[in-house]
Order: C-alpha cells, then structure tokens, then sequence
C-alpha cells in the first residue's frame, strides 16, 4: 500500500478562490516573479504563517490553512528547506512542475483553518 503524506498551503482569499474554481483539486500556476510553490509539512507552520503572514498582507485580512494529500513517494523528488526554526519546513516545488504537481494530489483540498484580525474563525462544515 502506497503511503500518503499531508501537506499544507496557507492562502489568502484570491488563492483560495482559484482552488475552489478547480474544484478543490489544484493551485493556480504561479506568477512570473514566484519561481517555487512551496507548501509547508505540518499544520502549526502552515498555521503560523496564514495568521502572521496572510492576515496582514491581503486586502480581505482573512488567511486560509488548506491540507492535502500526495504520495510519498512522488515527493522524494522535491527539497525539502527548513527556512527558520526546525519546524519551518517547506517544500520547494518550481513554479513549472506545479501542473505535475496538481495532478498528483490525491483527494480534494480542503480548509482547515480560518483566520482574520479578530483571530481563528470557526470552520463551518
């Protein structure tokens, strides 16, 4: 049996608009001056930097936590960077293997944290 791993991509509210326009299945190609996808290998990082980062920085203050799935195997293949503390690891993805990567995301993508100025927002099911 393959293994999965989780993965997290915290997002402001346009990013988190264009997932939802794929059906919950894909990110949206980055833009020419972001070379790297890089989404983060646990959830309190992921957390971390959609309230600290995506709070303060999109015109809609709000900051989104979105998990999920790719086979482990298949990630063998990306560097991993621990950019800060030892639980700040990303994975660094260039920007034009992201179809590649879309593709092999297993199961929808989903939010599984909220944020605003006011603090954690409640997800509703």
């Amino acid at each position: 049996m393959k293994e999965l791993t989780a993965l997290y991509r915290p997002v402001g509210t346009k990013e988190l608009a264009l997932v939802k326009e794929s059906g919950w299945s894909a990110f949206p190609p980055r833009l020419p001056e972001q070379p790297i996808f890089y989404p983060v290998t646990n959830e309190a990082y992921a957390r971390q930097i959609a309230r600290d980062w995506n709070v303060k920085h999109n015109e809609e203050k709000r900051g989104f936590v979105t998990r999920f799935y790719l086979f482990a195997e298949f990630l063998k293949r990306y560097d991993r960077k621990v950019v800060g503390g030892r639980e700040h690891e990303e994975l660094w993805v260039p920007a034009e293997d992201l179809a590649q990567f879309n593709a092999a995301i297993q199961g929808p993508i989903e939010v599984v944290a909220e944020y605003s100025v006011e603090g954690e927002v409640p997800i509703k099911a």
